[in-house]
Order: C-alpha cells, then structure tokens, then sequence
C-alpha cells in the first residue's frame, strides 16, 4: 500500500477508542497536532516499551499542543486491558478490518521467525493542527519514538 502525501490533508478516520468511544481525526482539526501511531499488538515487549514512553512524555507533548493516537488492529476490549495494564494517558483506536492502516500505507508485508505474512509495519505519521500530513515515520524505534517525535514537532511545527 501507498502512503499518502506529505503536505496533503491526512487521511481521515473515525474508530472506537478503549471505551468504544469513538474518536475522529477531525475532533482535533485547528485545535492540536496529531501523532497517528501504527502498533502490532497490544501487550506485546515492543509496543509496550513504545507505549510507555509517550505515557511518560505526555507532558512534553502538552507542551508542544500535540495528541497521540495509537492504531492496531486489536478488538477494544484488549485495548481497555492495556491501557489498564500500563496506565496509557492517552487513546488506542481499535481498528479490527487495518482499513484506516490500508489508507494510510500501515498495512502490508512482514517476515518474522521466517514467516511471510501481512500486519501493521510499525510507523507514525505527524499531522499539524490544519489537518495536513507533515511528516512520516516509516521507521519506529520503540525505546526512542517518544523523544523523536518530539524532537520532530519542535523543530518543525
């Protein structure tokens, strides 16, 4: 799958966040910067090392007007068990069908333990508060991802 174009409107969505609330990218058009994290699995080593550290930075993140969304394909009951898990301060969108990872080129071909198969390819993508797509993550690193969107943000919005 494609990604979409920096500089063009982000790919719009609306899914139901850990407490089947649901939660639109448009909620925060003109009003924050949206961080629009792809993750594998809930409660998994690596996204949870990822998730903590934006639990941990949320405060830094205020600073700079910016929200994070994290996105997996995950049901949201295993949503509401990982933000209870990890106290998470911040919503995990469910989205069961990766039709909203598909739009946004989060879906596609993985290797593990040398298996092929299709899943969420970990990446971010830095939306600003006009709704425009400013930057990709196509490459996450899950004990540093934290830091370096918000080393993005700071030096670019």
């Amino acid at each position: 799958m494609a990604l979409p174009k920096v500089g063009n409107l982000a790919p719009v969505f609306s899914l139901l966040n850990q407490d089947g609330v649901k939660v639109s990218l448009k909620d925060f058009k003109g009003k924050k910067n949206v961080v629009v994290y792809f993750y594998p699995k809930a409660s998994t080593p690596g996204c949870t090392v990822q998730a903590c550290g934006i639990r941990d930075s949320q405060k830094a993140l205020a600073k700079i007007d910016t929200v994070v969304l994290g996105i997996s394909p995950d049901p949201v009951k295993r949503l509401q068990n990982f933000i209870a898990k990890q106290s998470l301060n911040f919503d995990l969108l469910s989205d069961e069908g990766h039709t909203i990872a598909d739009k946004y080129g989060a879906w596609g071909p993985k290797k593990f333990m040398g298996k092929e198969y299709d899943g969420i390819l970990r990446s971010s993508f830095i939306v600003a508060k006009d709704g425009r797509l400013k930057h990709i993550m196509a490459t996450v690193k899950t004990k540093t991802h934290h830091d370096d969107i918000i080393d993005w943000i700071k030096a670019n919005l």
